[in-house]
């Protein structure tokens, strides 16, 4: 599973946040929420939902335990300066470069995928990892959670090593 590197645009969203952990893991809830709300957001990008990451600056993977706390973001992507909804907020994803995955199936096997990317291909590679948002972009190969043949793009944001 190699990656494209990619250097992302600064891009502009509208979505729903909450503060959780993977014990306590609130983004079912949170896409419940934000989904049937998304048609309210003026100028949005149809075609793909962002599913956002904020990890505390200088957080590593290695530290990542099931308490740890981080923002998560239910969001698309939208044309102009955002106008969010009411419960709404507007987030700026910061453009730089970014290592971009596949991964395909059911969301009960992502954690090998970040296991993958995290334990093996990202200490054996040029790069490390930058202190800015991680996403995954729900496109249209996106079937569901718990789909089988679903596909999302895992987007992790890195650096040359020093």
């Amino acid at each position: 599973m190699e990656p494209k590197i990619i250097t992302l645009s600064e891009k502009r969203l509208v979505g729903m946040r909450i503060e959780t952990s993977i014990s306590n893991f609130g983004s079912p809830q949170l896409w419940q929420t934000f989904m049937p709300r998304k048609k309210e957001i003026e100028d949005r990008i149809e075609g793909a939902y962002y599913s956002i990451q904020v990890y505390p600056t200088g957080f590593q993977m290695k530290d990542f335990t099931p308490t740890t706390l981080f923002e998560y973001w239910a969001a698309i992507e939208v044309e102009s300066e955002p106008s969010p909804p009411s419960k709404m907020e507007s987030f700026t994803l910061p453009g730089g470069t970014y290592a971009v995955f596949i991964h395909r199936g059911p969301m009960s096997t992502f954690q090998q995928t970040l296991g993958y990317i995290h334990g093996q291909w990202l200490p054996n590679s040029e790069f490390e990892l930058d202190d800015r948002p991680h996403f995954e972009l729900l496109g249209d190969h996106y079937l569901g959670p718990n789909n089988p043949d679903s596909e999302e793009e895992v987007w992790v944001p890195i650096k040359s090593r020093p």
